[in-house]
């Protein structure tokens, strides 16, 4: 399967990154655990939970543990597109 990053998840990864690497002095973690659950999401797109909370069907999310950040994707033919990179700690997920 391809996998797209959506314009949005793409903004917030980067958004995500540079805090990491600004806050947390951690400049490699966010990049090498988001690169990872990519890979992991291509290997088995039925990974991870329904997010029912969107107007769009088949949506699902996957935590990812040591940066504590969801990401949003479905599978759209042969494609899996990532739709957000959202903070789990929020009181809400995004609004896709």
């Amino acid at each position: 399967m391809k996998l797209r990053l959506s314009p949005r998840a793409l903004r917030e990864a980067k958004r995500i990154k540079s805090w990491w690497v600004n806050k947390r002095q951690a400049t490699e973690l966010f990049e090498e655990e988001f690169a990872k659950t990519l890979d992991t999401i291509v290997a088995t797109p039925t990974i991870g939970t329904s997010y029912a909370n969107c107007f769009e069907v088949g949506v699902r999310r996957v935590l990812m543990k040591k940066t504590n950040n969801h990401i949003y994707f479905t599978v759209q033919g042969d494609e899996i597109v990532i739709l957000s990179v959202w903070g789990a700690p929020k009181k809400h997920g995004p609004t896709l």
